[in-house]
């Protein structure tokens, strides 16, 4: 017995028919031509494009610097204020040190919450350079 008669009709049943043929569409052609058009411009970076992207990375480099200005701002002023307060190199918690708690244990957290603060800002400027550009 052939494997073509496995499979064939039994019985002298008719044969079933065919599913029609769908065609598959990859892309949307009623896509707004804005869109199209802003895409287009970006990726072949005519000068409006450049001053698109520039802006947008001026933007993540300026919440970079204002973010790495607070960690240097928070951390710079921790040995001068030891300085100005001598008597807070005195003071224990949980029998360590303050000024060891302080710039030891404190600054991974601190840093950890300042670079997830980071992220956020960047994926909220990169969505609305992404809407800016779809509009």
């Amino acid at each position: 017995m052939s494997k073509h008669a496995a499979t064939g009709p039994s019985d002298g049943e008719p044969p079933t028919p065919r599913p029609r043929r769908k065609r598959v569409v990859l892309a949307d052609s009623r896509a707004p031509v804005t869109v199209l058009r802003t895409v287009t411009e970006l990726e072949e970076q005519t000068s409006w494009a450049e001053e698109v992207v520039r802006g947008f990375i001026r933007t993540q480099f300026r919440t970079a610097v204002a973010l790495a200005l607070l960690v240097l701002l928070l951390f710079g002023s921790l040995p001068l204020l030891f300085f100005l307060i001598p008597t807070m190199s005195q003071v224990s918690v949980a029998g360590v040190a303050l000024p060891w708690v302080l710039l030891g244990i404190a600054p991974f957290p601190v840093l950890f919450g300042i670079g997830y603060w980071y992220n956020v800002l960047a994926e909220r400027h990169e969505r609305d350079f992404v809407d800016m550009v779809e509009k």
